[in-house]
């Protein structure tokens, strides 16, 4: 066959599927199904990375599907409190909702694992585990009972380890605190003598104004300084040992999920892995300038000693390790990502330059 002819049938493939392409992409059958689901959101919409995820979500959905994907979301509390979201979505009130399923540790002990844990992996690790190991499958596992069907739909990486009125020079200084705290690091803390309370993100400002706290955590610096915490402390701590990271999502009733078409499916897991790409790129973005506006303003940053930071490790395994022997679930999550990370850790350490090649002032 001559070269010419070759390259003449290599054409006529091409357009052929191209014309296949744009036949399907014109075709009803894409995007018929009209889905217009309500979705409650654990946190305000606008914060940065761990909720507007959900704004490109519900935008890309409706532009790809030609407006028959609709996702209409609510501020906390408009629907149901940030706490409840899994409960609504169970029972089948809400067809979905958009949270930190840390929050629902109290009765899924194994949530903390996917929703950010101390000491484990940051995001690009976590990423690799979730897609490609044991991750997904796991937690859609975990929530087969609940009737619920989870997508991972928002990454960021580490919070800030709090805000307290002193330093943090060793362990006997979380002792007798009034602090709120989330998820396995709160637990580390209690273990630690402190008092740990959990609040929703928007009650954290007036309970420190009130005095009713110490000391909180809750994201990063952009976060943090979008809900005001700078105003009333200015000591500012890091890094965030008991959240490498943090994620949200997308929660679907599972008979709800079980009803759409394939194509439907599809086009909402696609999203949500778009949206999880975006939130992170928007969140890194956003953090430089945020502790370059701390600086200015008068807060003190505090990096956590490497002895203090040792001694939370060795504390948090311990926590961890208890947790496990609880739950067989927590157990089963917990062995799969340290079996990866020791796995990674080789990559990780070999393949990456080292951080303080990374000049800053």
């Amino acid at each position: 066959m001559s070269v010419t002819h070759s390259f003449s049938r290599l054409t006529l493939g091409i357009s052929a599927a191209a014309l296949l392409a744009g036949s399907l992409l014109a075709s009803p059958a894409m995007a018929s199904e009209k889905i217009r689901w309500q979705v409650p959101l654990a946190f305000p919409s606008h914060l940065v990375g761990l909720t507007t995820p959900v704004k490109h979500l519900s935008e890309s959905l409706k532009a790809i599907s030609g407006g028959d994907i609709q996702l209409r979301y609510y501020e906390p509390g408009e629907l149901v409190p940030p706490f409840e979201i899994m409960n609504a979505v169970s029972s089948g009130k809400y067809p979905a909702g958009y949270t930190w399923i840390g929050y629902d540790q109290g009765s899924i002990p194994a949530l903390p694992l996917y929703s950010g844990a101390p000491f484990n992996m940051e995001p690009p690790a976590y990423l690799a585990w979730y897609y490609q190991g044991d991750g997904k499958k796991l937690l859609e596992e975990i929530y087969a009972p609940h009737k619920i069907h989870p997508m991972l739909c928002s990454i960021i990486g580490p919070e800030g380890a709090g805000w307290f009125a002193r330093p943090i020079e060793q362990l006997k200084d979380f002792d007798g605190l009034r602090i709120r705290f989330a998820g396995i690091g709160g637990k580390v803390l209690e273990k630690l003598g402190a008092s740990v309370t959990m609040i929703p993100g928007g009650e954290i400002y007036q309970a420190l104004e009130r005095k009713t706290i110490d000391a909180t955590e809750f994201s990063q610096p952009a976060i943090d300084k979008m809900l005001g915490l700078d105003q009333i402390i200015k000591n500012y701590i890091m890094p965030g040992w008991h959240q490498t990271l943090t994620t949200s999502h997308l929660l679907v009733n599972q008979d709800v999920w079980n009803k759409l078409t394939p194509q439907s499916r599809a086009l909402i897991e696609m999203g949500c892995e778009s949206a999880t790409l975006k939130g992170f790129a928007e969140s890194e973005w956003a953090q430089p300038a945020a502790l370059a506006a701390y600086q200015q303003e008068g807060v003190k940053p505090q990096v956590l000693p490497e002895p203090v930071l040792r001694e939370l490790q060795r504390v948090s395994n311990e926590v961890l390790d208890e947790m496990a022997d609880k739950d067989p679930m927590f157990k089963r999550v917990l062995s799969s990502q340290r079996e990866f990370m020791a796995q990674h850790a080789t990559w990780h350490g070999m393949g990456y330059l080292p951080r303080d090649y990374y000049q800053h002032d």
